[in-house]
């Protein structure tokens, strides 16, 4: 895919994460696409999500030592943040959707 063009999963996850803002670790990313946009994803789904974006370079994760949760073993957890690009694509997404549903509601108050 070109530069920009994102799949619909990814644009949730983004969205997420930007909703989440300085708690966008994993659990309160889960639960904003639970919430937010009825929608439940595995914790392995997520993460393999997770991977592929930052392989495109649409976010980015930093470990939170500080932040060790007792339900993990102590473990330290990743924050995520969407990236510049990340941004880019999910405001070229947004204005792409935008022009196509243009015009369409009639249609659809049709059917």
């Amino acid at each position: 895919m070109p530069p920009g063009h994102i799949g619909e999963f990814e644009q949730v996850v983004l969205l997420a994460i930007l909703q989440s803002s300085d708690e966008a670790y994993a659990p309160n990313i889960r639960k904003v696409l639970e919430e937010r946009a009825g929608r439940s994803v595995s914790r392995g789904a997520l993460y393999r999500t997770f991977d592929r974006m930052a392989a495109k370079g649409l976010l980015e994760w930093q470990i939170e030592d500080s932040n060790p949760m007792p339900s993990r073993g102590g473990a330290p957890m990743r924050r995520f943040k969407a990236t510049p690009e990340g941004r880019r694509a999910l405001r070229e997404s947004r204005e792409a959707l935008l022009n196509l549903w243009d015009g369409i509601e009639p249609e659809l108050e049709n059917a």
